[in-house]
């Protein structure tokens, strides 16, 4: 694999470590079937449903287009 970056990616990744200083601790991102999506956290915590592991989505806030996820493991 080509490991070497294009200036344009290294400015994403530096935009993305500046976001990370400033991202505040009540919201937090999901990824689920290619969607990149902002949650708001319940009382300092990530909300789930009923003992199966899915997500809470009446705590979605917004959907982040254009930036290509995956919510797998490797």
């Amino acid at each position: 694999m080509d490991a070497e970056l294009t200036p344009a990616e290294e400015r994403a990744i530096k935009a993305l470590e500046k976001l990370a200083k400033t991202w505040p601790k009540s919201l937090w991102l999901y990824s689920a079937s290619g969607s990149l999506n902002v949650m708001k956290k319940c009382n300092g915590q990530r909300v789930m449903l009923s003992g199966d592991g899915r997500i809470g989505p009446d705590w979605q806030v917004e959907t982040i287009l254009g930036i290509e996820n995956d919510g797998g493991d490797w």
